[in-house]
């Protein structure tokens, strides 16, 4: 039965489908998210880009081109910060072929990391979290360093990493809290992880200086990097949990001027006033993380309160240590849904949001005209448990016809 409904819920799916030039796409629901839901609803898509978006009786589909219905559509889906493409599949445990290059242990300040350079577009759980619904990630070097590298911006398509790019670098990982000295030998407290980044800060601020002198410094990949942080061409991406965490990266904050995302914010409903006067949007641990140590005040209503209180967040599914390494964004959204977060704020947490505090909703999450078509189609409510992934488009291809 279930592949029956499936099959209905794309109809005339064809075979080569993926290479479809023009696709028209009809919805019983679309939702657009920049704005409000469309009843029976069309997107044409043209050579990848959206050209229109309307109510059926409005827009004429052009003849000959292929039509696909769905009981729901929506804007593909952004995962606001993940590791996946660096972190592979299976775990790389010792004989296995290595698939974790997120998190690189021989010192702990490496800004200089490129992402790029470890991103393995064809990694099946690349695949995997496609196929439920997510076509854009914020994707890079992981927490569990002061600074780990820097993150980018991909599609999940793509044979090669320069296919997939959409956006590098986005901003530098940067960790406070425990998880540093289990990773390192120094730092080994709270507060050397801080020297340990303020050092590194300042001496890119020296850096800096030199370059405008008579006697400009050869080149420094390290500090260069910095100087894109401290030049407001990148930001700060700080995995900070515990409110004495979180306080520290404001502090940083005003103290460097860089713009900042927090990332994780276990706390962070704890500090929505703080928040708010800094202007920092979260970008929100998992709905299901496992609550425990830095993460003990984590609950399942946080994107909740941080709506309540008018907190800028969107949600991500992060980094697992368990097979397959990441969570499913769709899931995660549907729990905070059940725990009191409004649907259309929850699509926005997964769609909009995300696109707008990581600077890419020029071209995605929402569905606009000249905005990149990708679209997920569903046989029901998205945060429904019954309900499926029934088709994903990117730029006009189909990458997944199937019902997961």
């Amino acid at each position: 039965m279930r592949g029956i409904f499936c099959s209905a819920c794309l109809l005339l799916l064809l075979p080569g489908m993926a290479l479809a030039g023009d696709i028209a796409v009809r919805g019983e629901t679309v939702y657009p998210v920049s704005g409000p839901p469309i009843e029976n609803g069309v997107v044409l898509i043209r050579d990848g880009t959206i050209t229109r978006i309307g109510a059926a009786q409005r827009i004429r589909i052009p003849a000959g081109i292929e039509v696909l219905s769905a009981k729901v559509v929506t804007p593909g889906l952004v995962d606001a910060r993940s590791t996946v493409g660096l972190a592979g599949i299976y775990g790389g445990a010792e004989g296995q072929v290595r698939d974790q290059d997120q998190l690189e242990k021989s010192e702990p300040v490496q800004p200089e990391l490129n992402p790029l350079d470890a991103y393995n577009a064809q990694d099946p759980l690349i695949e995997w979290v496609r196929q439920y619904g997510v076509t854009t990630m914020h994707t890079g070097h992981g927490p569990g360093a002061v600074i780990s590298g820097a993150t980018m911006i991909v599609k999940t398509r793509g044979d090669t990493p320069e296919a997939a790019l959409v956006k590098n670098p986005v901003a530098l990982a940067i960790t406070l809290g425990a998880s540093n000295s289990m990773n390192f030998e120094s730092p080994g407290t709270r507060a050397k992880s801080v020297a340990m980044l303020r050092t590194a800060l300042v001496a890119a601020q020296a850096y800096g200086d030199k370059l405008d002198s008579d006697k400009p410094p050869g080149r420094d990949l390290r500090n260069e990097m910095l100087l894109q942080l401290l030049s407001g061409e990148i930001k700060a991406l700080i995995t900070a949990q515990t409110i004495t965490d979180i306080s520290t990266a404001l502090r940083l904050q005003q103290e460097f001027k860089f713009d900042l995302l927090l990332d994780g914010g276990a706390d962070a409903y704890l500090l929505t006033d703080e928040l708010l006067a800094a202007d920092v949007p979260v970008l929100l641990h998992p709905t299901m993380l496992r609550a425990g140590g830095e993460t003990k005040n984590a609950t399942f209503a946080s994107g909740m309160l941080l709506q309540q209180a008018g907190v800028p967040f969107a949600l991500q599914t992060g980094y697992e240590n368990y097979v397959p390494k990441t969570r499913v964004l769709l899931f995660e959204a549907a729990v905070a849904v059940a725990n009191g977060l409004a649907p259309d704020a929850a699509l926005r947490a997964i769609t909009l949001s995300p696109a707008r505090l990581l600077g890419v909703d020029e071209r995605v999450g929402s569905l606009e005209k000249g905005k990149d078509g990708d679209l997920v189609l569903y046989d029901g409510d998205p945060f429904e448990y019954t309900s499926h992934v029934c088709g994903v488009i990117i730029e006009g291809d189909v990458v997944s016809d199937h019902c997961w």
